[in-house]
Formats: structure tokens, C-alpha cells, sequence
């Protein structure tokens, strides 16, 4: 005969939980794999669906950076053809008229930049908005033309020859930089 018991040894509370916990562990450690698994095809989906879309991203960003660099060079030839009409013509002016064209002709020059400074920092953001408010921008540039146009040549008739000294400083002003005047002091 034997010592031993013939019945199984019953186990105590602690090594219950022990165990618990363990299958617990196993089935998330399971679960854990299964996601990362999940997790890893989804992120090479998305990688090469992000691929794809930069590629066509791309295409159409150059084509909208020729489009503006296009409509930009068009704009600064017209405001370059709009400013040396503007000196040719306020060579006839008055000196009163002669101080209105200098600014009228600043006021199109820093428009024109800042519209080309708009244009260039909208291209690298937005390709599609960038394109419609190139067509505009550039629109809007041709009607300010059109318009000061229009102003100076009515300005023109009523122009003496004292203005023709006063012209070579205006166009020196046009085409530097603008420097504040300072305000005449009693």
C-alpha cells in the first residue's frame, strides 16, 4: 500500500487565479498578434493607395505652377507695358497731375506684386483653388490697366509742357523703391 492519495490534490486559490490569469494572458497575447497583423496589411493598403494619389498630386501641381507661372509672366508684362505708357504720358502732365499719375502708377506696381506674391505662395498649398484665383487675380490686373489706362489718357488733355522736366523724376520714382514722404510741418 501506498501513501499516496487516489483522488487528485485540489488546487488553492491562488494558483487558481494563477491560472486565470495566464489563459487571459494567452488570448491577448493572440488577439494582440491578430491585430498587428491587421494592422500592418491596412498600413501597406493605405501606403500604396497614398502612392498612387501623390503621383496624380504631383501631375496636377505642375500643371497648375505652369498655368500661374504662365498668367504671372502675362500680368507683369502688362503692368510693365501699364507703367511705361503711364511715364510716357506724364511727361505732358501738369505738376498737380504729375504727383497723382507717380502714385497711381506705384499703387499698380505694388498690386501686381503682391498679386504675383499671392499667386506663387497659393501654388505650393491648393493646385485646383490656386488656378481659378490665378484667372481672376490676373482678370482684375488687366482691368486696373484698363482702367488707369483710361484715367491717364483723360488726365493727358489737360496737360501743360512745364511737365516735361517733372517726367524724368517721376519715372525715376516709379521705378525705385517708394520711400515715405514725411508730412509738412507749420
Amino acid at each position: 500500500m501506498s501513501n499516496e492519495k487516489t483522488q487528485p490534490e485540489e488546487k488553492g486559490f491562488f494558483e487558481k487565479i494563477k491560472e486565470t490569469i495566464e489563459e487571459f494572458w494567452e488570448g491577448t497575447k493572440d488577439t494582440a498578434e491578430d491585430v498587428k497583423d491587421a494592422a500592418e496589411e491596412k498600413f501597406d493598403d493605405l501606403k500604396e493607395k497614398v502612392t498612387a494619389k501623390k503621383a496624380a498630386a504631383t501631375k496636377k501641381v505642375s500643371a497648375a505652377k505652369s498655368t500661374v507661372t504662365k498668367k504671372a509672366t502675362e500680368t507683369k508684362a502688362a503692368v510693365s507695358k501699364k507703367v511705361s505708357d503711364t511715364t510716357a504720358k506724364a511727361k505732358k502732365e501738369t505738376t498737380e497731375v504729375k504727383a497723382k499719375a507717380a502714385d497711381k502708377a506705384k499703387e499698380v506696381t505694388a498690386k501686381a506684386k503682391e498679386t504675383a506674391g499671392e499667386i506663387k505662395a497659393r501654388a505650393d498649398e491648393k493646385a485646383k483653388a490656386i488656378t481659378a484665383k490665378a484667372k481672376a487675380t490676373t482678370s482684375d490686373a488687366k482691368k486696373s490697366v484698363t482702367a488707369s489706362k483710361s484715367t491717364v489718357a483723360a488726365k493727358t488733355k489737360a496737360v501743360s509742357s512745364a511737365a516735361k522736366t517733372g517726367a524724368a523724376n517721376v519715372k525715376k520714382a516709379a521705378t525705385t523703391k517708394a520711400t515715405p514722404r514725411k508730412k509738412a510741418t507749420a
